[in-house]
């Protein structure tokens, strides 16, 4: 789709649904194409991942494998001002 800065200052709601609905909409200004607005590329879902699957970084960590247990065993500890890691001053 085409059309002018005038316009999408004018109809900017419709212009986006246009865009949501995935087109691409090239803005013009006094003639020439200034802009383009084109749809966000959709992230990929969580969905398909388990609730305590790791990914990065924490993958390959052997200490996390169970995740459940990893979170109780950080908890339980306290912050290191509790174990008195870090004295205050």
């Amino acid at each position: 789709m085409k059309t002018t800065a005038k316009s999408l200052s004018m109809d900017a709601k419709r212009i986006l649904d246009v865009v949501e609905r995935g087109e691409e909409v090239i803005v013009s200004k006094r003639g020439r194409p200034c802009a383009r607005i084109v749809p966000v590329a959709k992230k990929a879902t969580t969905k398909n991942m388990r609730n305590d699957e790791l990914f990065g970084i924490w993958k390959e960590n052997k200490a996390v494998e169970d995740v459940d247990a990893f979170i109780d065993s950080l908890r339980s500890r306290g912050t290191a001002q509790d174990r008195n890691q870090f004295p205050s001053s």
